[in-house]
């Protein structure tokens, strides 16, 4: 789970840099879980990834992301990262999606006005409900967007890793 001690603008810039190791010059690139740290799944280029057992069961990571999605991003980007009237699936975007362009969109927010739309995604950097779970988002609409899983809440998911509890208090004050 990321690190999101301060609620200033500054850190998330700060912090966007800090990410840059992780980019993905062919957007999201493939998924497939390589080592885990505490639970979390990173694919061969060191990104945070998904991982789903044979039976269906998710990480934690990505059981959390879809909890966190539904609370934070489903209200404008639609059930499952499905997209909606008022803003594009992003489980279509996963698929060419880098990290570290997924990172500055969220904490920075985005704006494409033209003749004919004006979309405006706003800037999360400074919440913490969002920035602190920031990976979980990314791994489950990573999920989503590989259809490695399916809509819905996960049916089963991996245990809680005792380093969780830890870091979330630690981002979330």
């Amino acid at each position: 789970m990321k690190r999101f001690n301060t609620a200033t603008t500054g850190v998330a810039a700060a912090l966007l840099v800090a990410v840059g190791a992780y980019a993905a010059t062919d957007g999201s690139g493939d998924p497939t879980p390589v080592k885990s740290e505490d639970g979390k799944w990173f694919d061969k280029n060191d990104v945070p990834t998904f991982k789903v057992d044979s039976d269906g069961t998710v990480d934690w990571y990505t059981y959390v992301g879809f909890t966190r999605y539904s609370s934070e991003c489903l209200r404008c980007h639609g059930p499952d990262g499905m997209g909606s009237t008022y803003a594009p699936a992003l489980m279509e975007s996963m698929k060419r999606l880098s990290y570290t362009d997924f990172y500055a969109t969220v904490a920075g927010g985005k704006q494409s006005v033209s003749a004919s739309q004006g979309l405006v995604m706003p800037a999360n950097g400074d919440n913490k409900n969002v920035m602190c779970f920031i990976d979980a988002i990314y791994v489950y609409l990573r999920a989503r967007g590989d259809d490695a899983i399916g809509r819905g809440r996960p049916e089963k998911h991996a245990s809680k890793p005792a380093a969780y509890n830890k870091a979330e208090d630690e981002c979330m004050g």
